[in-house]
């Protein structure tokens, strides 16, 4: 069968729920298309999935959350998704239905596409290693097929009984193609000898909301200790410029660079990271950095009973030793602490060499680029699709 005759009346569905869901979700899509041009593609995404041909029934600035405070007030929102996603299904029944990340709202979607007998792929699954275990049981009922991306995780799920598949990260696809250290700071007008702290508050509005204070108030103190630091923040797609200039009032000049994410991670020779995808990424460009996080009192109240792994960056949890330093209980994620490890980095040139010794091990681990279409071709075998 030839390149598309497989694609005659075929539909996948596609759903992601926040900014990495969406850039991962763009790449199999765009990976997916390559395979099979003819293939229909509809689902919850964002922008980048929207560009790669998905046809959008619900959008991710829409339903992202983090933490339990904020699950409450897009509870409608999330409802109004559910609603139109789960009508798609039972109107189109899709070949397969390919989920990435978001667990709470995609494992009750996975549920009701079992029940209409279409095959469920799980991409970026649950990180059932760090908590709620539970989930393996609704995992193995529900779930045809597991493409994990991190190494540790295809052993757990195999254990579970669970039929899982090893492709890698999908970051290491988003990172080919980035700018080396002196490209990127000659797009960003930095000079070869600056100082440069980058900025990476997050992608979510209420990540950043609680982050970015934080980090102002530690740029405040670093500009103190080093009056020549350059300070460059990578705006996500999904955050306001207003917004953020309003949040980083009182403190010293910062350089807010928009769709540049990679330059300002490569130019940094510092980075302050909200833990995430942002956190690996950077990592595997080989930058030193911090990891910070916030979240509300009740969240972290819950998690501190409920954690399973005594890290929360992927960077540490991947090589499994503290390479990173972590920032985010109420007591450790402060102005004060903040800045005090930013400089110890600053200052002791062996410790940031440990960190890039690290982070080259980390690459390793992971493995190739090519993890778009190692997945896409997994899922066209699960959706029994030709390419």
């Amino acid at each position: 069968m030839g390149a598309g005759e497989g694609a005659v009346g075929s539909t996948l569905m596609v759903v992601a729920g926040e900014a990495s869901g969406d850039l991962h979700g763009a790449a199999l899509c765009r990976a997916l298309r390559a395979r099979v041009p003819g293939l229909r593609l509809t689902g919850m995404g964002g922008d980048l999935m929207a560009a790669a041909g998905v046809g959008l029934l619900a959008h991710v600035r829409d339903v992202a959350v983090v933490g339990l405070s904020e699950v409450t007030r897009r509870l409608p929102a999330l409802w109004r998704s559910w609603r139109r996603l789960v009508a798609a299904l039972d109107r189109e029944r899709p070949r397969a239905l390919v989920l990435i990340d978001f667990p709470g709202f995609n494992l009750r979607l996975a549920r009701r596409a079992r029940r209409l007998g279409v095959p469920v792929v799980y991409y970026v699954p649950p990180q059932v290693w760090a908590w709620r275990p539970g989930r393996l049981a609704r995992i193995r009922r529900d779930v045809a097929l597991v493409l994990a991306v991190l190494p540790f995780e295809a052993p757990l799920y195999r254990a579970a009984g669970v039929p899982v598949a090893y492709v890698g990260h999908p970051i290491l696809d988003a990172l080919v193609g980035a700018p080396s250290r002196e490209a990127a700071r000659r797009l960003l007008g930095l000079a070869p000898t600056d100082l440069v702290v980058g900025l990476l508050p997050g992608s979510r509005p209420h990540e950043v909301a609680r982050l970015l204070p934080l980090m102002r108030a530690a740029a405040v103190r670093l500009a103190a200790a080093r009056p020549g630091a350059r300070f460059v923040l990578a705006r996500a797609p999904t955050v306001g410029a207003a917004d953020l200039a309003r949040r980083l009032d009182g403190g010293p000049p910062v350089q807010v660079e928009a769709g540049r994410t990679h330059a300002v991670m490569r130019a940094a020779d510092l980075l302050l990271v909200a833990s995430g995808t942002a956190a690996l990424e950077a990592a595997l460009l080989g930058t030193p950095m911090v990891v910070c996080y916030r979240v509300s009192r009740a969240t972290a109240f819950v998690a501190r009973r409920v954690l399973r792994v005594p890290w929360i960056s992927l960077a540490n949890l991947v090589l499994g030793r503290a390479v990173v330093p972590e920032l985010y209980t109420p007591a450790d994620a402060t102005p004060a602490r903040l800045a005090a490890e930013a400089l110890r980095l600053l200052d002791t040139p062996a410790a940031r060499a440990a960190q890039r010794a690290a982070f080259a091990e980390l690459a390793a681990e992971l493995g190739p680029p090519g993890v778009a279409d190692r997945a896409a071709q997994l899922v066209l075998a699960q959706a029994r699709v030709a390419a």
